[in-house]
């Protein structure tokens, strides 16, 4: 009998989330032979319409938005060759304070209990060795992004099968490089640092277990970005072009929060231990 190739598992929020944070991995490992399977929770029906036209907007056509995003995101994980997509289509919640939270089917509005035991199916139907998530702030405050990290890790405890488990996140220091860098292109970067309402983004880099350098994968990773072609407005980092986008986004970073395996940190491989 064949062995079982090692499993990879990103859970994220919308179409389009895959590619910022996880490209990197996910097209990395998939050239290394690891099985990749990328979880998406929702049907990103709050995203920008044809020509820009906002949720709200007359002309916003949330099932029209639906349908353009779910081919947009198969085109994505041509892109980064991910082994299989699943898709748990609830409704996309919006952001915080919208509307949009309370609607019934919105994802934000779901038990945690009910979209843990599907996610959990998925789980053990792939048996993971490495899953990734956000952290518990769904790193800058996203309901859907939080709802994806808090049903991720009630699936990650009923079930028990991943070895690694790990947050995304960004070093602090990256935060200075890329202000500069949206500075020169006139985009407006927000703020790391704490506020009364918000937490800080990201870690302070002695914080972070583990730097995987993606570089030599960065022409898929921006390939995967530029599929989602609809969102450009929000996805300020295809203006900086392929090049410097790979110099800046070329290491994706990692914050590991459950390990069976006793590998030491910081480390370079989210496999670390398991190969």
């Amino acid at each position: 009998m064949a062995e079982r190739s090692l499993t990879l598992m990103a859970v994220h929020a919308h179409p389009d989330d895959e590619a910022t944070s996880t490209g990197g991995v996910l097209a990395r490992y998939a050239a290394e032979g690891v099985t990749t399977v990328l979880v998406t929770c929702t049907d990103g029906r709050c995203g920008d319409g044809p020509d820009g036209v906002k949720p709200g907007e007359a002309g916003h056509d949330p099932q029209a938005v639906v349908a353009m995003r779910r081919a947009e995101l198969a085109a994505s994980c041509e892109a980064l060759k991910v082994t299989h997509l699943e898709t748990l289509d609830y409704a996309d919640s919006g952001m915080m304070g919208w509307a949009t939270n309370d609607a019934p089917g919105a994802f934000w509005n779901t038990p945690v209990t009910e979209a843990a035991d599907r996610l959990a199916e998925l789980i053990r139907r792939y048996r993971p060795d490495v899953v990734v998530t956000y952290d518990e702030n769904g790193f800058y405050g996203h309901p859907d992004h939080i709802q994806a990290h808090r049903i991720t890790m009630a699936a990650v405890e009923r079930t028990g099968i991943p070895a690694k488990v790990y947050w995304t996140t960004v070093p602090r220091s990256a935060f200075r490089e890329f202000g500069k860098v949206m500075q020169e292109i006139g985009v407006e970067f927000p703020d790391p640092e704490a506020t009364d309402s918000t937490p800080p983004l990201g870690l302070p880099d002695e914080e972070i277990t583990t730097w995987v350098d993606t570089r030599a994968h960065g022409e898929r990773k921006f390939a995967s970005l530029a599929a989602h072609a609809s969102q450009a407005e929000n996805i300020f980092f295809l203006r900086l072009g392929q090049e410097r986008f790979v110099e800046l986004m070329g290491t994706e970073t990692f914050v590991r929060v459950r390990d069976t395996t006793g590998a030491p940190t910081p480390e370079d491989d989210l496999f670390a231990g398991l190969r």
